[in-house]
């Protein structure tokens, strides 16, 4: 991993990107570790539980992306990939040329975009709260409820009180339905081929089905048996009793979990 150090801590930060003016926060010193939040997430409601702790000792560079918290929403799609490639640019304005991402729920789909389109940034990725790798793994209660494709109150309110435009949400929204029901998923393939560690973490009560990450995590190279084989590089929690929103709450679980995952050496 990069050992480059970003010298001083800086907060509530603007990149011109793509046409899009990204709000971007840096919190500690040490190697680096991007955060992704979800859909109609933000930093705060998304991280603000777990975010000082991985501060520190980690370099958190966390981000807004297209529409969400204090980032405007502008004319354009969204996208898994154009995601990702606003973040990847982000990165390479900071100087930051090998990192951890860490993305939950979208964040986690555009964490995996990150490390197939732009494998020379990403060292390991974290992806929590229903990873899927093909929409055929999502509940279709999931798909057909309208109360997953907006925000709860406390995230509305909060968003309300940060976005340069609130009256955005409703075609926010309209575009986080839109792409959710676009996405085609990530060729097998594709999936194999990615070279960073990856860690997947979700509720067992999550809004993407247990077998599909279960099959997500071999296609990763797990599900094998380690004491003949040794631990695969990628690796796989299911946490009990927990919900797409709840493993948000999961503090102390996703600190163990990711922390242990991201300090242990990269796999020869």
């Amino acid at each position: 991993m990069s050992e480059k150090r970003i010298d001083t801590v800086e907060k509530g930060n603007y990149y011109l990107v793509n046409g899009l003016n990204m709000y971007y926060e840096i919190h500690g010193i040490g190697k680096p570790l991007i955060l992704i939040h979800g859909a109609f997430g933000s930093i705060k409601t998304n991280f603000g539980n777990i975010l000082p702790t991985f501060a520190e000792n980690r370099q958190v560079i966390a981000v807004e992306m297209q529409g969400h918290g204090h980032t405007a929403d502008i004319d354009r799609p969204l996208s898994h990939e154009q995601l990702a490639d606003d973040v990847a640019a982000l990165l390479r304005y900071l100087n930051i040329d090998n990192a951890d991402i860490y993305g939950y729920s979208l964040g986690g789909d555009v964490t995996i975009q990150l490390a197939m389109r732009y494998p020379d940034l990403v060292r390991k990725i974290v992806f929590s709260g229903g990873p899927s790798y093909h929409p055929d793994g999502f509940y279709t209660e999931f798909l057909e409820s309208d109360k997953m494709m907006r925000p709860g109150k406390p995230w509305k309110d909060y968003y309300d009180s940060i976005a340069p435009n609130p009256s955005d949400l409703p075609i926010v929204a309209q575009k986080i339905k839109e792409m959710t029901h676009a996405w085609k998923g990530v060729p097998n393939a594709d999936l194999k081929s990615l070279k960073a560690p990856a860690l997947l973490i979700i509720g067992d009560s999550d809004i993407v089905s247990l077998d599909h990450v279960v099959e997500m995590f071999k296609i990763l190279g797990g599900g094998v048996p380690g004491d003949l084989v040794g631990i695969p590089n990628s690796q796989l929690a299911v946490l009990p009793g927990t919900t797409h929103a709840s493993l948000l709450k999961r503090s102390d679980w996703l600190i163990s979990m990711i922390m242990e995952f991201l300090d242990a050496p990269m796999p020869k």
